[in-house]
């Protein structure tokens, strides 16, 4: 394990934000993770994890030891006629993973094609999209305690999932490193086009027999096509989370507002769509130096070259602050503010 000094982690965020690691490390197996973190606790010093860094906002340099997670590799636990089984190392690519699930014909992640980020964090956000999210498949991960440096095996009730929310953003935050996560996979597919964008994205390819390939390509054209490339431009997908109101707050919105997307939570209350608020609030497009929101997707705040996490933070607030005003919605991050 090599601690490097004043390391810029620029090339570790897809915002592209040039703020400062005063440590810096990249952990390759669990060893290594046990061995950064012990480094950091001998020398009192605040830790953060990162993977792909898809999910997060500096605003600052960061006063303490990065860890970039490396961990790798792939272990089939077990595997019979109707499921699969697959333990991932948590530093592993998301998107490859499900190329991986694709090429094997394993059923459950297609829907979740082309999304930003490592698997460490699929459990961590539950990750979700097009009518699916990762607890429908999630088995069990393994994480390493910070301080104390053992090891936990969390089942899925453990986690706690919720919409885009597990225990490690709540009552866990910043105690544990998750080192991978075993998903079960199905062998006898159960297809999801509920969403109306995949099914006329499947006719427009001209799709006669539903497979998992035909839905990922589906949803890799549909994610092409609405959200912009980091590569070409910072981002970190969709910044926000869909809101939920109840019943009677909804009915009076759409009262206001009848084209107002939403769909039924199953408790009954209604989750709006957060792109179409922004947007419906005039937003889209905002640009305030190099920081904005795309023009394309309302969702997604952009960097479009040398941006600081602060300026980006403004605009944060002033989606909130403003769709707040304007509808009495409560917008809330899905990226971590660091």
């Amino acid at each position: 394990m090599e601690i490097l000094d004043t390391v810029s982690l620029k090339p570790y965020n897809t915002f592209g934000i040039e703020q400062y690691a005063r440590h810096f490390t990249k952990a390759a197996s669990v060893e290594e993770l046990k061995e950064a973190l012990l480094w950091a606790k001998k020398k009192e010093q605040p830790t953060l994890i990162i993977g792909g860094g898809s999910n997060i906002l500096l605003t600052g340099d960061y006063n303490g030891l990065v860890i970039k997670n490396e961990l790798q590799g792939y272990q089939v636990v077990s595997d019979d006629d109707d499921f699969v089984t697959i333990k991932v190392a948590a530093g592993e690519i998301w998107h490859q993973f499900v190329l991986h699930c694709l090429k094997h014909q394993y059923a459950g992640v297609e829907n979740l094609a082309l999304i930003p980020g490592c698997v460490g964090a699929s459990p961590m956000q539950n990750i979700g999209a097009y009518g699916v999210e990762i607890k429908e498949v999630f088995c069990e991960l393994t994480a390493v305690h910070r301080l104390d440096h053992t090891t936990k095996v969390f089942s899925k009730e453990e986690c706690s999932f919720g919409y885009r929310e597990s225990v490690f953003k709540n009552s866990y935050k910043d105690q544990f490193v998750i080192t991978d996560v075993t998903y079960r996979l199905q062998k006898k597919p159960v297809f999801h086009i509920e969403y109306g964008a995949i099914r006329q994205e499947l006719d427009r390819l001209n799709v006669t027999e539903l497979s998992i390939n035909a839905i990922a390509q589906a949803v890799i054209n549909i994610r092409s096509s609405k959200l912009p490339d980091p590569a070409e431009i910072g981002n970190a997908g969709s910044f926000f989370k869909n809101p939920s109101v109840e019943q009677s707050q909804y009915l009076s919105l759409k009262k206001a507002w009848p084209d107002m997307m939403a769909y039924e939570n199953a408790d009954g209350t209604m989750k709006l769509a957060a792109g179409w608020l922004i947007e419906h609030a005039g937003l889209k497009g905002y640009r305030k130096g190099d920081a904005g929101i795309h023009e394309k997707q309302a969702l997604v705040l952009v960097n479009y070259g040398n941006a600081s996490g602060r300026e980006l933070l403004e605009v944060c607030n002033l989606v909130t602050d403003t769709v707040f005003r304007k509808y009495g919605v409560q917008l809330h991050p899905e990226v971590n503010v660091i």
